[in-house]
């Protein structure tokens, strides 16, 4: 037994009373005998910091609500801060803070670390420090505890994950009844999937977030959100999910991240994936994360990535594990290790194939323009489909063989000025299995 074998009280203070924090406030007052069980000590809510403490809320304790910041960090009796806050400013400055005072941090703060948490690591490196993050990502779902424990000896290759709930809600919609993305997204709104301004959502920038976290984890390299490619669902349309169907794949808004011979591809886009893939089948507002290492083959992993009580149960998980640490003096064991220096590729540097719809002239000759333009900036065509469309128009969908993402770019720019061609109508990514 270590040498906190005699405490049996460990005193936390949690940094928000929103949606999350108000249910990890429930889970540890309605769970408290079980919990005393799985953490070795009582857990105690000390303080609660809130912009107003004068504020009605009902299910709180009043007297552990506090406006003020210093009640929590000054307070040498509150062992961990539980930062639910959301942000960057005042939450990094908080965490930072806390770590200096000896306090060990659980978060589930995305845009914190995507953007800064090799920094955060470093300090709690320095303070011999726990910061536990496994709601970042992926809510209920374990994905940052099997990367830095379980895993750890895989050499993990590839991530590949659906995390977001609102994004795979809306193209589970368009897929199954045929609605619009409008319909769809206005139904996602309707249910609570959706904010009111859904953008981080629906351009994948919540997704890059998570991306960015999970690769730095991966592949033990410094990796931030603004050097992931971002490209969201708004472009997606019925048509789009019919081909792909009739191709044999499903749509849906995915994070990858690679490790290659010539640097990291990190990246967030729709992307067509055949029906037989784990991740096909994870419909709804679920999440998926899909991994793959040289030494394990495949591995998938799937659950409640947001809400409030999936996600309060992933930072109770954290909690209970620091509590074990503190009582076995063990803080800081599972150290942020980013010894890498891995070169992060730019989207223009990646190669996939790629599913393109377009309207060109209904007459002879065209399709081999076409696919002229596509050969002689070295696009190969694995499949294609000819639909007579209204008058002298016809829909072309393709898709490529494995090229480098600037010759396709190139291709499809002369292709958009090509008189026989009226519309490139959609552009979508193909997984392929290298």
């Amino acid at each position: 037994m270590g040498k906190n074998e005699e405490k049996s009280v460990i005193n936390i203070a949690i940094l928000g009373a929103g949606t999350v924090g108000g249910g990890v406030y429930k889970l540890l007052s309605g769970q408290k005998d079980e919990i005393r069980q799985q953490a070795g000590a009582d857990i105690c809510v000390k303080k609660v910091l809130v912009r107003d403490a004068s504020k009605e809320r009902p299910g709180y304790d009043r007297a552990v609500l506090t406006s003020d910041w210093a009640d929590i960090v000054n307070d040498d009796d509150i062992d961990i801060v539980v930062e639910l806050m959301g942000g960057i400013e005042p939450a990094k400055t908080y965490v930072l803070e806390a770590l200096s005072k000896g306090k060990q941090v659980v978060t589930a703060n995305k845009d914190l670390l995507a953007q800064y948490g090799e920094e955060i690591g470093e300090a709690a490196n320095m303070n011999s420090a726990d910061v536990l993050y496994e709601a970042a990502v992926a809510g209920v779902i374990p994905i940052i505890r099997p990367l830095k424990q379980s895993l750890a000896g895989a050499e993990i290759t590839e991530i590949m994950g659906i995390v977001n709930g609102t994004t795979n809600y809306i193209l589970t919609q368009m897929s199954e009844t045929g609605m619009s993305y409008e319909d769809a997204l206005a139904r996602a709104t309707e249910l609570g999937y959706a904010e009111a301004d859904p953008t981080a959502d629906v351009e994948g920038l919540d997704a890059g977030r998570k991306v960015a976290i999970m690769a730095s984890n991966a592949f033990h390299t410094k990796v931030v959100f603004s050097q992931v490619y971002t490209e969201g669902i708004t472009k997606i349309t019925a048509d789009d999910i019919r081909y792909a169907r009739e191709f044999g794949y499903v749509i849906k808004l995915l994070g990858v991240a690679r490790n290659t011979d010539s640097g990291i591809e990190v990246k967030v886009h729709p992307m067509l994936i055949p029906q037989n893939h784990s991740l096909a089948g994870v419909g709804g507002s679920f999440n998926a994360v899909f991994l793959h290492g040289k030494a394990m083959d495949d591995v998938t992993l799937v659950g409640r990535g947001a809400g409030e009580m999936p996600t309060a149960t992933a930072v109770l998980g954290d909690i209970i594990d620091v509590c074990r640490d503190i009582l076995f003096d063990c803080c800081g064991r599972v150290r942020r290790n980013c010894y890498k220096k891995l070169r992060v590729k730019d989207i223009s540097e990646c190669e996939s194939k790629f599913f393109i719809r377009m309207q060109a002239k209904d007459r002879p000759g065209v399709l081999a323009n076409i696919a002229g333009v596509l050969g002689n900036n070295g696009v190969g065509i694995s499949q294609v489909v000819q639909r007579s469309g209204n008058g002298d128009t016809a829909e072309l969908v393709i898709i490529t063989d494995r090229v480098a993402e600037k010759n396709f770019n190139d291709a499809t720019e002369i292709l958009g000025g090509m008189s026989v061609v009226k519309e490139i109508s959609g552009v979508i990514r193909v997984y392929d299995n290298v």
